[in-house]
C-alpha cells in the first residue's frame, strides 16, 4: 500500500506561481513513474506532467515552458513548479504513483490539492 498526500495548492492571480508537493509513504520502494493530473467538474482528467524514476519528464503541451516536474527519490516526493499561471490552469491537481512488484502493477492516487487562478 502507498499513500499520497498533496500540498501547496491555493488561490493565485494570473501570472503567479505555486509549487505543489506530493509525498508518498508506505510501500514506496517499488514506485516507478510519478505523475500530476488535474481535473475539473467540466473536463476529463488530464495528465499534466510525468516523471520516471530516472528523471525523464513529459508535459502536456499547454504547460510546457511554464511547469516543471521534479522528484526526490530519497524523500519519495514529487514536485510541480507552476509559473505564469493562467485561469485555465484552475483545477484539482492530483498526484499519481505507479508501483510494480514482480508482475503486479498498481496505481495510487492522492486526494488532490486545489489550484485556483483568478483575478
Amino acid at each position: 500500500q502507498v499513500q499520497l498526500v498533496e500540498s501547496g495548492g491555493g488561490l493565485v492571480q494570473p501570472g503567479g506561481s505555486l509549487r505543489l508537493s506530493c509525498a508518498a509513504s508506505g510501500r514506496t520502494f517499488n514506485i516507478g513513474a510519478m505523475n500530476w493530473y488535474r481535473q475539473t467538474p467540466d473536463k476529463e482528467r488530464e495528465l499534466v506532467a510525468g516523471i520516471t524514476r530516472g528523471g525523464t519528464t513529459n508535459y502536456v503541451d499547454t504547460v510546457k515552458g511554464r511547469f516543471t516536474i521534479s522528484r526526490d527519490n530519497a524523500k519519495n516526493t514529487v514536485y510541480l513548479q507552476m509559473n505564469s499561471l493562467k485561469p485555465e490552469d484552475t483545477a484539482l491537481y492530483l498526484c499519481n504513483a505507479e508501483s510494480t512488484q514482480w508482475d503486479r502493477k498498481t496505481s495510487y492516487w492522492g486526494p488532490g490539492t486545489q489550484v485556483t487562478v483568478s483575478s
